[in-house]
């Protein structure tokens, strides 16, 4: 049985600005149905797999059960990294961690943001890969590369894979840093260079003892996190002050490119990491032209038009290679060969101060989420959504009062030592520096305007009483 280690706590910024800091494109659908999570943890399901082991940062922890639930899928464990310290020590902990109760455990480590579409070509490739796992090796996945693509890092084999051939562990001579255009061509011209999918799988035994020979600093501050690990609400979040002592490094340059019993197998299917909007486009589009939401095209050609917003159009005309992407807060318009420079614009956003470069405009929290629909001097307008049974903390503000109106289903409102139920088209007003909860005793989720006004407004402003989340 092969355990998925699911790696979901990294914030890259270059599918900004649907992909931020506060709520990173794993948990977005950007392509079919269901979140790049989603499909991860379905695609890594079946008789060859057991329970995934999921790796995320603090602040994703809710969207991750709540993903996971929402797809019937039941993790083995929710690990919680302190901090970010890249893929090394996430991987060295979801090693210690099933290796303390069977040493040789087969890990599959994967991550979350990928598109792998034919799920039972890429089993038929992890169960080829499976006897030289088993025998010791450290197997890596490499994808067939079907363009000179500058974007990703590449695996060099002995000889070059036969095209149509079934997979097969091969010998891996080198790994190769992203090249420029020139190289890439001559790679792909080649014939002996696969994509590095960054996919691994190896018995923890084997990644174990790999570590301690050639990163063995890791060993104790990493094992002292997963040994010092607490229980909280279902997690286990890895103790912080040991965390913070191991090296942020990748598990390429920490463990496999050092390591002499590595084996690659090739894989032949559809994969994108999703790196950049041109690859949500090569994934989506249908006669060159990738359209989702409200979006209307008039002779456009290989373009990318996007809308985040309900309700909101948005409309090409006579566009070629463009992308734009519209949500609530902001849009993104760039020429398609320039997608890779979007981070730019998010460190230049970020140097401005402007909440753009990093918060989601939709606040997720355990309990549900809210996004602002209006804010001047002195108010704020929000739409609440609170899943059902679910319950804010009993809280109370400093600065502002609030007024609340039912638009869906029921809420359960306690002000002071008061409770009662509001119900659709009723509203309840909270004085300021009134003790007071929300919660949703109904079956289906609670949708509620949330009207603020006051000196400051701030999400800081909130002094809690109880919170069956735990939160501070």
């Amino acid at each position: 049985m092969i355990t998925p280690v699911l790696l979901c706590g990294g914030s890259g910024t270059r599918l900004w600005p649907l992909s931020r800091k506060s709520y990173p494109k794993q948990f977005s659908s950007l392509v079919g149905d269901h979140t790049l999570f989603q499909a991860s943890a379905l695609r890594l399901s079946g008789p060859d797999y057991g329970a995934p082991l999921v790796i995320t940062a603090d602040d994703f922890r809710f969207i991750v059960t709540e993903q996971l639930a929402q797809i019937g899928c039941k993790p083995r464990a929710v690990l919680i990294e302190p901090k970010p310290r890249d893929t090394a020590p996430a991987v060295l902990a979801a090693a210690l961690y099933c290796a303390a109760q069977d040493p040789e455990a087969m890990l599959l480590v994967a991550p979350s943001d990928h598109v792998i579409p034919d799920q039972a070509q890429f089993n038929e490739t992890v169960r080829a890969a499976l006897p030289a796992a088993q025998a010791g090796r450290l197997v890596t996945f490499g994808i067939t590369p079907d363009r000179p693509e500058t974007g990703y890092g590449y695996l060099e084999l002995e000889t070059a894979a036969k095209p149509g051939a079934a997979p097969t562990p091969m010998t891996l001579r080198a790994f190769v840093e992203k090249p420029d255009a020139a190289r890439a061509e001559a790679m792909l011209a080649d014939g002996r260079y696969l994509w590095n999918a960054g996919i691994f799988l190896f018995k923890a035994s084997s990644i174990l003892a790999a570590f301690q020979e050639f990163a063995p600093d890791m060993l104790d501050p990493v094992s002292a996190a997963v040994a010092g690990a607490h229980k909280d609400l279902g997690f286990d979040r890895l103790a912080e002050e040991p965390w913070a002592k191991a090296r942020a490094i990748s598990i390429d340059y920490a463990v496999m490119e050092k390591a002499r019993n590595l084996s690659v197998v090739p894989y032949a299917g559809r994969w994108s990491d999703l790196g950049d909007w041109a690859a949500v486009w090569r994934e989506t589009a249908v006669g060159g032209m990738a359209q989702s939401g409200p979006a209307t095209a008039i002779d456009c050609r290989d373009s990318l038009l996007r809308s985040e917003v309900p309700g909101q159009a948005i409309v090409g005309i006579g566009l070629e290679d463009i992308v734009a992407v519209a949500m609530p807060d902001a849009v993104l318009i760039s020429h398609k060969s320039r997608t890779q420079d979007v981070k730019l614009a998010v460190s230049q956003l970020k140097a401005q101060n402007a909440p753009q470069a990093e918060a989601f405009p939709k606040d997720h929290r355990p309990w549900g989420w809210f996004e602002s629909l209006a804010i001047g001097d002195r108010f704020q307008v929000k739409r609440i959504v609170v899943h059902p049974g679910a319950a804010l903390s009993l809280q109370s503000h400093h600065h502002r009062a609030e007024h609340w109106i039912v638009v869906q289903g029921t809420a359960k409102v306690t002000i002071d030592k008061e409770t009662r139920l509001v119900t659709e088209n009723q509203s309840v007003y909270i004085p300021l520096g009134a003790i007071h909860r929300m919660e949703n005793p109904g079956k289906l989720p609670m949708v509620l305007i949330e009207v603020q006004t006051g000196s400051y407004l701030g999400e800081d402003d909130i002094l809690r009483y109880e919170d069956v989340y735990a939160r501070k």
